[in-house]
């Protein structure tokens, strides 16, 4: 029997291609209660590393190498009772239906405009440490000072959606791109649990 929505807490379906990393602290701060929701299920593009993280941390997970059609994101939301879908170093493009529409999220470790496009560090091919190497560039120029993280809404395009929440680091002349990686890192750690606190939170209030 499914369990009413308004009886359980919010699930999430956390969606990787790489390691995992983002995946493990959501699920710890689950578990330590900094985040009010669980993780239902881990669905990986490729196994990087993601799904045996998953398997000791006793979540849920799945090898889907293919891509999503529509009706694939409807029977997988429906079949584990999912609240919100999870981007996390997923490097597919991800079919927003009419029943997951706002309420897929993603992390981009890098510093989104909020003004519907991808501005230069974001869109195709703009991810991992290809962002890094863009800002560092961008800092050689002098046209930025600043790096970071966020987390936005998923609407059809790349990195486009509206953004839920900034955090910002300084870009330093010493900095490589892996260097200004690891910082940047560090600060989605903090993220993006707070950026889906806020959404879980703001939902239920509309409710």
């Amino acid at each position: 029997m499914t369990e009413p929505a308004s009886t359980r807490r919010t699930r999430l379906g956390v969606f990787v291609s790489g390691s995992g990393r983002t995946m493990v602290n959501l699920v710890k701060r689950s578990r330590d209660g900094r985040l009010d929701a669980d993780v239902g299920i881990v669905i990986a593009s490729r196994d990087r590393g993601a799904l045996g993280h998953a398997r000791g941390l006793g979540v849920p997970s799945e090898l889907r190498p293919g891509e999503f059609s529509p009706a694939d994101v409807d029977a997988l939301v429906a079949e584990h009772q999912i609240d919100w879908i999870v981007l996390a170093g997923y490097l597919r493009k991800f079919p927003i239906t009419p029943r997951v529409a706002g309420r897929v999220v993603n992390i981009h470790p890098g510093l989104l405009p909020g003004d519907g496009s991808p501005g230069p560090f974001g869109g195709p091919g703009m991810h991992g440490i290809a962002v890094h190497r863009a800002v560092i560039d961008a800092y050689a120029r002098g046209e930025i000072t600043e790096s970071g993280c966020t987390v936005h809404l998923c609407d059809d395009g790349y990195d486009s959606g509206p953004v839920v929440l900034r955090k910002t680091c300084k870009v330093l002349a010493s900095d490589s791109p892996e260097t200004l990686a690891q910082r940047v890192f560090a600060l989605e750690l903090d993220a993006y649990p707070e950026a889906l606190q806020r959404l879980i939170t703001e939902s239920r209030t509309r409710k």
